[in-house]
């Protein structure tokens, strides 16, 4: 840390209880009121020095002693007792932590060139400029500029210091010292210290400020086109230093405090919110949640809330599952999350999509092409949300059913993990009714399960008896055209012939370079019928605990058929021809 050093004499000054008192052997004639301590001096040092302090020694000048009440000044007793020893010619130190005040106690005391060359206003300045020139000593001097407002503001040392910083930050290469020092001159010492090239490297040191120092720092290395992902990285460390970012506990209180109030925390949460860079990416996902968390337990001004939702919806493709359960802060509410927030996050999040990339997404969709990466992310995040909070009693089905419903239907490329939110919000909700659980079911497309969730539902108590329908019925068809395809193989192979040609490579659903023989293709298609018989016990187990066979299918309009599973008999079904 860099220091000036100043005077030439010995310390001549002696603490005893709230008293200063100076060891010159001559008695004191003046006495100064700082703050709580008492400066017992002589008149000549001090009025040789400061215009103010020879005016009111000059007011009081029919006194014995003089006393002089100073409790004013910037920076108190500390800074006056530095005064005193300048003007006593006692050696100290000037450093980055007293430059800032003693440079306003010097304006203040009026210590100008005109009473001594080299007066303290010329000596503190002089020093300050050296003090900007080093990235540990500037940081370290506005941190004490807080202390002696409005006198720091008027001299613009403020200013002058956050200058100084977002210069140095904003630099593409990085500040390449990180305490960078002039050469040693007139008794200036300091010391240096590599620091990371890493645009991150400034983060930790302007963390230590006062929020509406910080504020200004930010604005001011915005203004001159620092990189959105630099300035978030510093709101982002800023935060976490000085909000409990953790979470509460159950009885609601913070788990990590701060020393500031919870008033301070919410003014903090809405100010950095504001500052927020508007690029999307700029700023974690992850810490926007963290943040509206907090902005809901600190109950922060609507507006902020809005803004966090919103930035979140922004870039919901970059959120994990973990962080978007918001606990439910709202009176009263008995739900474990909070759902209507996480329904704003998606309606925001479909906002930013826009009506017109749903439509060009949803005609690739249709032309066979894959869901939008982006929509399917989404999508996948939703539903695992959606199994997260399907098993809390609380959560009322509207709330369910208006949040799965949110996405469009091409959105999900399979329907596997909203299938599995339903089952498990029915297993947790076992009153719903009938209506209500065919409600639920609509979420899901019976088309678009796999294999393994189409055998899951077949077997489900859960779902209305039109579902499980629904799913045998596609899961038979998709199983008559897997096997009609292994028919083609078959008919293409002929005479019994046990090479594969590679022109049917594609319909028997195996890659271009593999083979299989015709005992294989009859292998498996014996396995599949024998998996439709089980799906055929399975429904007629099914219809027997809901009610009787004859009016299970006269509901759904189908003819009673008693015998045994047949391809050819089943393709002249009521049923398939639909």
């Amino acid at each position: 840390m860099a220091c000036m050093k100043l005077g030439s004499k010995a310390d001549v000054f002696q603490l005893e209880g709230q008293s200063w008192l100076c060891t010159t052997g001559l008695p004191s004639d003046v006495r100064v009121e700082a703050g709580e301590m008492s400066f017992h001096l002589h008149k000549f040092p001090l009025l040789s020095r400061s215009r103010l302090l020879e005016r009111m020694i000059q007011d009081k000048d029919d006194q014995a002693k003089s006393v002089l009440s100073l409790h004013d000044l910037p920076g108190g007793a500390g800074s006056f007792l530095l005064v005193a020893k300048f003007c006593y010619d006692v050696k100290f130190e000037l450093t980055s932590t007293n430059v800032v005040s003693l440079r306003c106690a010097a304006e203040h005391l009026q210590m100008t060139e005109d009473y001594g060359e080299g007066n303290l206003i010329s000596q503190t300045a002089t020093f300050l400029e050296q003090v900007l020139n080093t990235w540990e000593g500037t940081v370290q001097a506005l941190e004490t500029c807080e202390a002696v407002l409005p006198f720091s503001e008027e001299l613009d040392i403020i200013s002058r210091c956050i200058d100084s910083l977002a210069d140095k930050a904003c630099e593409e290469r990085g500040w390449p010292q990180r305490y960078h020092h002039s050469p040693v001159w007139n008794g200036i010492h300091s010391s240096s210290e590599p620091c990371s090239p890493a645009g991150d490297w400034w983060y930790e040191d302007v963390a230590v400020l006062n929020l509406p120092l910080f504020k200004r720092l930010i604005d001011v290395v915005t203004c001159k086109g620092m990189a959105p992902s630099r300035i978030g990285g510093a709101l982002m460390l800023y935060a976490k230093r000085h909000l409990p970012l953790h979470g509460r506990s159950r009885s609601g209180s913070f788990q990590e405090r701060t020393h500031e109030s919870d008033e301070e925390q919410r003014t903090l949460v809405e100010e950095i919110t504001e500052l927020l860079p508007n690029q999307k990416g700029a700023t974690p996902t992850r810490f926007l949640l963290e943040l509206l968390k907090v902005a809901m337990i600190l109950d922060a001004g609507a507006a902020c809330r809005e803004t966090l939702e919103r930035r979140v919806g922004a870039q919901l493709d970059q959120a994990v599952l973990q962080d978007l359960l918001i606990p439910n802060t709202v009176p009263l509410e008995e739900t474990l999350y909070d759902v209507e927030c996480v329904q704003r996050i998606v309606d925001y999040f479909l906002d930013m999509v826009g009506d017109d990339e749903y439509e060009g997404e949803e005609e690739q969709s249709v032309e066979g092409f894959d869901s939008p990466p982006l929509m399917t992310i989404v999508a996948n995040l939703l539903d695992g949300y959606l199994a997260e909070i399907a098993n809390d009693v609380n959560l009322k089905l509207e709330d369910f059913v208006l949040l799965a419903a949110s996405l469009p239907d091409y959105a999900r490329s399979l329907d596997d993990g909203i299938y599995r939110a339903i089952d498990i919000y029915l297993k947790a909700h076992p009153w719903l009714t009938e209506q209500e659980r065919e409600l639920v079911c609509r979420l899901m497309n019976c088309q678009k399960l796999s294999i393994e969730a189409s055998t899951s539902a077949a077997q489900n108590e859960m779902l209305p008896l039109r579902v499980t329908m629904q799913v045998l019925f596609f899961e038979q068809l998709r199983l008559r055209s897997y096997m009609a395809g292994w028919f083609v193989v078959s008919d293409t192979l002929g005479g019994g012939s046990n090479e594969r040609p590679s022109a049917v490579s594609s319909v028997a659903g195996g890659g271009g370079d593999q083979s299989i023989t015709l005992n294989e293709v009859r292998e498996r298609v014996s396995r599949l019928e024998n998996k439709c018989d089980s799906i055929k016990h399975e429904i007629r187990k099914l219809v027997r605990t809901k009610g009787r066979w004859v009016n299970f299918y006269k509901r759904f309009g189908l003819k009673v058929r008693t015998k045994s599973f047949d391809l050819k008999s089943d393709a002249k079904s009521p049923t398939n021809q639909d």
